[in-house]
Order: C-alpha cells, then sequence, then structure tokens
C-alpha cells in the first residue's frame, strides 16, 4: 500500500477511526516521512480549528428540532452514496471497501462526537467538510487554516470547497489534482446542505461555545466572587506552581484562535513567570513579600499581591534522585509535537542527572513495559539509547503504567532524597484503568508514602488538560504542558531543580481582612485550589507543593471601606491600619507537622503607575487572563491597557512573548 497527503486513510487515522490493522498498517507507511506525520498533524489542527469556531458551548441535550434538523441535514446529498470518484482523466474508479469503511466511521464520528460537544452547526459543518474534497479535513499546512469567525455557518464549507477549486495545481508533484467532477458533486449539493445547516442553526440559537475542542478537554470553573467581610473575613486555598495554563494559551493564540474560557487559568499566567522576590533569610524554605497599589481595571479598588520564593538548592546539596520516567507511546503520540518532542525534551533532563542519581523508563501503550529499569544517571548512553528506541504505536492504558512506574519508584526508593515520577502524555486515557478516582487514589496513596508525581502534558487533539491537572494536584507535584523545544528547555533545564526537588508541601495560605479597612475582597484565579477555612489547620487536608527556586503569586482585588463592591453599597470610611493578615502552614518535604509563617499587610497603597515593575506587570497578566475569559469583572480592561502596563516592566524573553502574545489575542478579538 502506498500512501500519499490526499489518501483518505490519513484523514481516517488521524481521527483514530482505523481499527488495529488498518491502523498498523498506515503507520508502517508513514513512518519516518516527516511530510505525512506533519499532516496528520495539520488534520488534527484542523478538526480542532473546526470544533473551536463552531462549538463553543456544549448543549445540555438535544431538543427534538436539533435531532431532525440533524437527521434531516446527515440524509442531505453529499457526495456519491456508492463511493464512486473520479480520476484525472474523468474516469469512474471505486474506492477500496476499507477505504469507503474508514471515511464513513470518521464522518460518523464526527457528526456524533461534535453534536454534543459543539453544538449542531459543528457537526454539520464536519461532515460538509469531510466530504468537501480528498483533502479531507486537512490543509496543506498550518498556515493554511481557515481563519473564520465563529458561527459563519455554511461559509466555513465554502470556503474550503473554494480554496479546493481555486487551487487545482496544489497537488504534489507527478500526483493527480483534486478531480473537478468530485468538487462538483460536492458543489451540487451545497444548496441542500446549507438549507438544513440554517435549520438546525436556529435549533442550536444560544449552544455555540463549548471547551472541548475536538477531543480536547478543559474544566472551566466559575470565577471566584467578591466575598463581603461581614459575610467572612477569611479567604484559605492552597498554593499552585503549575504552569500548563500559559503554554497552552501560548499554543492556541500562536495556531491563530483565541483559547478555550477553560483553559485559561489565571494563577498559571501568573506563576510562568519569574518576579524579583528576596531570597529566604531565615531556615523557611521560602520567603513571602507583598505590595499593594490600585487595580488598573478598577482604580477605586487595590490588588494585593501576595509573593512566595522558594529557596535556591545549589547542585552540590541536591539531593539524590530515584527518577521513573512513564512515557505514553499510544497511537495518539505519533504527531511530532508528541513523541518526538518528548524525547527531545528528556534528553535535556537526562544531561542534569549524575551518578548519584537513578534512572527508570516505564512506557504504556496497549500494554505497559519496562524500557528500562532503574539506571544511574551518569550512564547516560543507556538512558538516551532507551529513549531513542521508543516509538508511538496502541492504544493507551495508562492505568497500569503508572502502577508499573510506582513499583520501579519502589524498588529504588531514595530515603531521604527525591522519589518521582514524570509522566508525560497526551492524556488520552482511553484504555485500562480510566476510571479517574481509582487513579487518584493511587496517586494520593503514593505521594503520602514519598512518591511524587508530576505531569508534562504534549500535543493537541486529544490533550485532556482538566485530567492532567486533576492527576499532579493530587501526586503533589507540578503541572507542565510542553508546546515546544524552548518550553521542554524552561521547564527541563531552567527549571529542572524546581520540577524535581520539592521544599515544602501541603503549603496552605489563609487571609484575614481587616474588617475596619476592608468592605469585600476577592480571590483572582485559583478557584480549583480554594480550600474551607477549617482546613487550613488540619494536617490531614492535601495542598500545593513548592519546589526549589520556584515563584508563587497570588492576587486579591480589594474594596476598602466606603467604595462600592458589585455585591455591597457603600459604607463609612475607616482610618487606616492594617489592611490584612496573611498567614502560609507547610510541612517539610519528609515531615507530617505543618509549621506556620505570619506577614502582616499594611493598608498603604500607591497608584498603579507609581508601583513596581513586578506589580505592574502581574496585573497586565491578570487583565490578560480576564480578557481571555470574558470575566465579569474585567472592568476597564483592554488589550491597549495590558499592553501600557506590561510595558517597560521587563525585557527577558518570557516577558517579551507575553506582549507579543497580547498583540495576537487583540487581534483574534477584531
Amino acid at each position: 500500500m502506498s500512501i500519499d497527503r490526499n489518501d483518505p486513510r490519513l484523514t481516517a487515522y488521524a481521527l483514530g477511526e482505523l481499527d488495529d490493522d488498518e491502523r498498523r498498517a498506515v503507520e508502517n507507511e508513514i513512518a519516518g516521512d516527516e511530510a505525512l506525520l506533519a499532516e496528520v498533524g495539520s488534520i488534527r489542527t484542523t478538526a480542532m480549528l473546526l470544533s473551536e469556531e463552531l462549538g463553543r458551548r456544549a448543549p445540555d441535550a438535544l431538543s427534538d428540532a436539533q435531532r431532525h434538523a440533524l437527521e434531516r441535514a446527515a440524509r442531505a446529498p453529499t457526495l456519491d452514496e456508492h463511493a464512486v470518484d473520479e480520476n484525472a482523466d474523468g474516469a469512474a474508479d471505486r474506492k477500496a471497501p476499507q477505504q469507503v469503511t474508514s471515511i464513513e466511521k470518521a464522518r460518523k464520528r464526527l457528526v456524533t462526537g461534535w453534536m454534543v460537544a459543539g453544538g449542531a452547526v459543528a457537526a454539520l459543518a464536519a461532515s460538509t467538510l469531510l466530504f468537501a474534497g480528498t483533502a479531507t479535513l486537512r490543509t496543506s499546512s498550518q498556515a493554511e487554516a481557515p481563519a473564520l469567525p465563529a458561527g459563519s455557518g455554511v461559509s466555513l464549507a465554502d470556503a474550503k470547497l473554494e480554496r479546493l477549486e481555486a487551487s487545482p495545481k496544489s497537488a504534489p508533484a507527478g500526483k493527480p489534482a483534486a478531480a473537478p467532477g468530485l468538487l462538483n458533486q460536492a458543489e451540487n449539493a451545497r444548496p441542500k446542505r446549507a438549507a438544513a445547516m440554517e435549520e438546525a442553526e436556529v435549533a442550536t440559537q444560544g449552544n455555540m461555545w463549548g471547551d472541548q475542542i475536538s477531543g480536547e478537554s478543559s474544566e472551566e470553573l466559575p470565577e471566584n466572587p467578591f466575598v463581603p467581610v461581614a459575610q467572612s473575613p477569611l479567604s484559605t486555598f492552597s498554593v499552585d506552581v503549575d504552569t500548563a495554563s500559559y503554554s497552552l494559551v501560548r499554543r492556541h493564540l500562536t495556531e491563530g484562535r483565541l483559547p478555550p474560557r477553560g483553559a485559561v487559568r489565571i494563577e498559571e499566567l501568573l506563576n510562568y513567570f519569574s518576579y524579583d522576590y528576596p531570597e529566604p533569610s531565615s531556615d523557611a524554605p521560602f520567603s513571602v513579600s507583598t505590595e499593594v497599589s490600585s487595580a488598573p481595571w478598577a482604580p477605586s479598588h487595590d490588588l494585593v499581591r501576595i509573593g512566595i520564593k522558594g529557596k535556591h538548592v545549589a547542585a552540590a546539596a541536591r539531593p539524590r534522585a530515584n527518577l521513573v520516567f512513564l512515557l505514553d507511546v499510544s497511537g495518539s503520540m505519533s504527531a511530532p509535537d508528541k513523541l518526538p518532542l518528548l524525547k527531545q525534551g528528556f534528553r535535556m533532563l537526562v544531561d542534569q542527572l549524575d551518578a548519584n542519581d537513578r534512572v527508570s523508563v516505564v512506557v504504556y501503550a496497549g500494554a505497559s513495559g519496562l524500557v528500562l529499569p532503574p539506571t544511574p544517571g551518569d550512564r547516560k548512553a543507556a538512558i538516551l539509547s532507551a529513549l531513542n528506541r521508543l516509538e508511538a504505536g496502541g492504544s493507551t492504558n495508562g492505568g497500569e503504567g503508572i502502577q508499573l512506574a510506582y513499583e520501579m519508584a519502589r524498588r529504588s526508593h531514595v530515603q531521604g532524597g527525591v522519589n518521582r515520577v514524570i509522566l508525560a502524555t497526551d492524556g488520552d486515557f482511553n484504555v485500562g484503568t480510566t476510571d479517574q478516582d481509582a487513579l487518584v487514589r493511587l496517586i494520593e496513596e503514593k505521594a503520602r508514602g514519598g512518591t511524587f508525581l508530576s505531569v508534562l502534558g504534549f500535543g493537541s487533539g486529544d490533550y485532556q488538560d482538566s485530567t492532567l491537572e486533576k492527576l499532579a494536584d493530587k501526586g503533589n507535584g507540578n503541572y507542565a504542558y510542553i508546546d515546544g523545544v524552548a518550553e521542554a528547555q524552561k521547564v527541563l533545564v531552567e527549571q529542572a531543580a524546581g520540577t524535581i526537588i520539592t521544599i515544602a508541601k501541603d503549603v496552605k495560605i489563609q487571609l484575614e481582612m481587616n474588617s475596619t479597612e476592608v468592605e469585600a475582597f476577592r480571590l483572582i484565579g485559583y478557584e480549583n485550589r480554594v480550600l474551607a477555612h477549617q482546613d487550613f489547620l488540619d494536617d490531614t487536608k492535601d495542598a500545593g507543593e513548592i519546589g526549589a527556586d520556584h515563584t508563587v503569586t497570588a492576587l486579591y482585588e480589594i474594596v476598602r471601606k466606603g467604595e462600592r463592591s458589585p455585591e455591597r453599597g457603600n459604607t463609612a470610611a475607616a482610618g487606616a491600619n492594617e489592611l490584612m493578615t496573611v498567614k502560609l502552614r507547610y510541612k517539610p518535604p519528609l515531615g507530617d507537622t505543618s509549621r506556620e509563617i505570619e506577614v502582616r499587610v499594611r493598608a498603604d497603597s500607591r497608584p498603579i503607575a507609581s508601583a513596581s515593575s513586578d506589580q505592574r506587570f502581574a496585573a497586565a497578566v491578570a487583565s490578560f487572563g480576564m480578557l481571555l475569559r470574558g470575566s465579569r469583572y474585567r472592568g476597564t480592561a483592554s488589550y491597549d491597557s495590558v499592553l501600557s502596563l506590561a510595558h517597560g516592566t521587563g525585557s527577558d524573553r518570557y516577558r517579551t512573548e507575553f506582549l507579543e502574545l497580547v498583540r495576537a489575542a487583540q487581534k483574534l478579538s477584531q
């Protein structure tokens, strides 16, 4: 069998619709062919684009009208039902039965899956495009993906057809261009498709935006509201050093679309950047600093920044590390931004290890397996050879892989050292132990025994953001998303100590507001880290971890006495004094009893324009996150104000890149 970029089996493979024999045959054909592998990635990107543009909010259920419209659209002619194609000479060729089966399965999967995930119109557009020509649901390059406004309906299919019809010479050298007859059939079917889609759009009005993108998932949580101090003066939450959300936002923006709201977690945007927080000056594992200014999006309110800086651990003082690389090598990891990037990133991490460390490599796909038993970190050739041999193929049995990885960690357990499983995957747990509750219980149990779990996410199309975040949270580890070589360098080289070494665990923060100064307050971000107030003193309650050199930033928007909050009216002004008390509780990495740090914050506030550069930059990042989420609390924030705030606050490559992303989002929002 021979496959080129116009072969419909390539689409069926990219969408996961082939049976095992077909899938293996395709994988053998495209293995090592960078052009075809890139085409697979492009197909998945286009599928994501369709679902994202047309499926913004998933309906709870289909109404009778919606179902009727979809059934009618499914019966609308698109191509010859007997799968008769025309070659370049106009002669009719009957497709092989397995090709017809693969395409039909892909069509049914798209229609039924996107009907639920993205609304009826998205499903109809997907079905239409699937049969629009031999370049089904894909573009010749990522840059060619159509950038169309949400809700554009049939125009999305029209644009795809017009691009195919206008480019008959774009076929690869020696390959026939798309057959005119095939495009004519699709063109003749367009009026009926358009009528059916218009009916479906009416039936699904108001259900056009959701956070499930072609198999990707991000959990959208409601924002933290303003809390009147009269109701409760306390705010309690767990720290979080995850940064995955920022990389995910960057991926969406650089691919030419706004991110789904659920993927925007403001605390992870904030914590992606480093700030000029002081080093710990005592025996505490971290320092705590604060700053108060006006809130740029609501100038009558205050913005309080709480900064935590983990202590630096010199390379000579680094504890021994027992690391288990748990690597997903399932079929969904074949794309260039998945397993190939994963291997490149882990080679960087291996370079940071020495003879005192131990590395094991466990893989999982249809079954899990041990690729490398515990091996000293200075035997780099053996470790790199194991990584280089990895190939993608098979379905995903993540549950079995995790159990084997923890068994390897147990065998090489380092008393008083670092014991960590590093899971690298796209999160597509679809075979084996798929019960998240069972996985969470296992991970929590191992974390209590001293073996922590860090999670690195890769790729797009099947990416399960919410699953991976939960696993890292319960495993006393951090969660990062690797969207390119530069991010791998940042996470696995520049921040390797923080990724590997935990300096404090179960870190909780509790603020007590001064009721004579504060009318109401709101924690910005950390929606899935909020704790019950009584959990602050309960050492049995799990919380977040801080790694070496990590920084943690939290922002509060404060309504002072005499100002108006969204939930309450004005009250009489009170004299200035302490604004709040900040308390932190933490445990040593190997301890079970919490220690406490207390910091008092004065009510001295200054205009944001005269605040420190870090305060202005953090405010810019928070404003950016609120704009992307469509926050009800964004006030006067705009992309122009974000750019103005961030200007001149630092010139490192990460802050410079931030400005570029803001401009990209601004353009996409117009």
